[in-house]
This record gives structure tokens, C-alpha cells and sequence, in this order.
């Protein structure tokens, strides 16, 4: 989510983002819900409101009228709708896990890595 709309919110009076141990490009299996046992990539993270968007699931059919002023093609247009966090477990190779923190240091410099808890193997990248 841009900049511009968290500040947006904040102005509203809406909450503090959530702290959130899933992160953009993750992948996760759903385990509760009508898609339970599916799995995809995420492809967006909302901290305000605890919701994540996975590809293929919690898909839902938009019906839209054509609008020529806004180059809208009209139909019925099949699109992700965001669930909430609690119903997914991040994918550690296959196996859904927990995730834990460790904190490790390279030289002078200190981070938090994410950690599965099941595996104990290093869920980021960089």
C-alpha cells in the first residue's frame, strides 16, 4: 500500500499498522475457510486491517457495465479478495510452520530474521 494511504489513515484516526510475521511475495497455504488446503503467493499485505490478498484464493466474479470515457471493457471479471491473516500458515518448502525471530549478526550490523519454527531453517531472502 503507497505511503499516501497510510498517512490517510492516520488522519482518519484509524489504528497503528499491525506488526505482521507475513510479508508481500510469501508463500502460505490457507487453513481455514472455503479454500482450506489451497496455497499461493501473496500479493498484498493490508497491516490496518489484518488482511492479506493470495493468489487463486477467495476468488469472486465482478460484474462491471462499459464505460468507453474509461476504457472499461464490461463482463464478468474474476478477481482476489483479501482474507484475513490468521487463516493462513507460511510454507516452509512444502510444510506450513510457525514463524519465529533470531537475531543474527553479520559483522557490526544486527537484524531479525525470520525463522520456521517447525524446521528451524531461514525463511528470508537477503
Amino acid at each position: 500500500m503507497p505511503k499516501i494511504a497510510y498517512k490517510r489513515r492516520q488522519e482518519k484516526g484509524e489504528l497503528t499498522p499491525h506488526r505482521l510475521k507475513i510479508k508481500k511475495d510469501d508463500m502460505v497455504r490457507v487453513i481455514s475457510g472455503r479454500d482450506k488446503g489451497k496455497t499461493g503467493k501473496v500479493l498484498e499485505v493490508d497491516r490496518f486491517t489484518r488482511k492479506i490478498t493470495v493468489d487463486g484464493v477467495a476468488i469472486v466474479k465482478r460484474h462491471t457495465r462499459p464505460n468507453p470515457q474509461k476504457q472499461i471493457k464490461g463482463g464478468i471479471a474474476e478477481k482476489p479478495m483479501p482474507i484475513d491473516v490468521s487463516n493462513v500458515m507460511l510454507l516452509a518448502g512444502t510444510v506450513p510452520t510457525r514463524v519465529g525471530y533470531k537475531i543474527e549478526t553479520v559483522g557490526e550490523t544486527t537484524r531479525r530474521v525470520r525463522i520456521a519454527r517447525k524446521s528451524g531453517e531461514t525463511l528470508d531472502k537477503k
